[in-house]
């Protein structure tokens, strides 16, 4: 099945990425991470809000006491949007200058997951991280080179992972009390010509929705069995990453980079950058906030 979509914002972003769906405020957070932008889209306006946060940013995420926790260049932070106001709170990679943080999510216990890559020549520079709720960070994964998506089943028992240059989607066991992981697998193998494994989110039937760098896709895979059941086509070829979202977590956001695009590619992809949305006949489920 072969999903369309719509542009929402044509914001060229360098790097959009991170979207997550705000249940309380009904906007969709996302950022550019190499514009340093922080962004809340409103569908029942259109308007689309925006926040400089000084650094590089990788994600976002909610804070179950209020605000926002993101990933930056120089580590995790809190972040209050009606002040603008920055807080650091730790920097794992402190020591690794050409590092900084990428895509993350909050797992159902309320830590916060994100990955680091390098700016050039990625290979086995980047780690992930998870930051508990005291603000105690873990070191989880290492030898990774472009870190990106990850989520959790909906039974709380796998956490899916993706080092982009894998070509491939982990799984490990997952433990809500520890936030242990244990048993790395290889369920899905993507071939080269489907493009990168970029973001991804999962959907209320334990589907996982993947956006595909560099190939125009957003694709719903299913973990069990590794074949691929829906694809959204999208007008550019840098797709990021994706998420659920609208009062009914019915709708699909899809966002897209422009980083790097030659100028004759540019032409070709005049929205690249641009934030997506399409209807993927299924709904998604409500993100996990971070409880620290």
């Amino acid at each position: 099945m072969t999903i369309s979509v719509d542009l929402l914002i044509d914001a060229h972003a360098l790097v959009g990425e991170g979207p997550i769906w705000d249940s309380d405020a009904n906007v969709l957070w996302w950022v550019d991470i190499m514009s340093s932008k922080l962004y809340a889209y409103d569908p029942a306006t259109g308007s689309n809000r925006e926040w400089d946060t000084g650094q590089h940013v990788g994600t976002v995420v909610q804070r179950a006491s209020g605000g926002l926790m993101l990933a930056l260049k120089d580590g995790f932070a809190a972040f209050d949007p009606a002040s603008g106001a920055v807080e650091m709170l730790v920097d794992p990679e402190s020591h690794l200058p050409d590092n900084r943080f990428n895509d993350g999510k909050c797992d159902p216990a309320g830590r916060f997951w994100a990955g680091t890559m390098a700016y050039e020549d990625q290979s086995d520079q980047g780690s992930v991280y998870r930051m508990d709720t005291d603000h105690s960070v873990h070191k989880m994964i290492e030898d990774i080179g472009i870190s990106n998506g990850i989520i959790w089943s909906l039974d709380a028992k796998t956490m899916y992972y993706t080092d982009s240059l894998d070509f491939a989607i982990r799984a490990y066991d997952y433990d809500v009390g520890t936030g242990g992981i244990s048993n790395e697998r290889v369920p899905i193998r993507i071939p080269e010509e489907m493009g990168f494994a970029d973001g991804f989110t999962i959907d209320e039937e334990g589907m996982l929705w993947v956006a595909h760098y560099g190939a125009s896709r957003v694709r719903r895979w299913n973990p069990d069995t590794a074949t691929v059941l829906a694809e959204v086509e999208l007008p550019t070829a840098s797709i990021t990453a994706c998420a659920f979202g609208g009062p009914n977590l019915d709708q699909l956001y899809i966002t897209s980079a422009s980083f790097r695009l030659s100028d004759a590619e540019k032409a070709e992809q005049p929205h690249a950058g641009g934030l997506f949305v399409a209807d993927p006949g299924v709904r998604g489920v409500a993100s996990d906030k971070f409880g620290g």
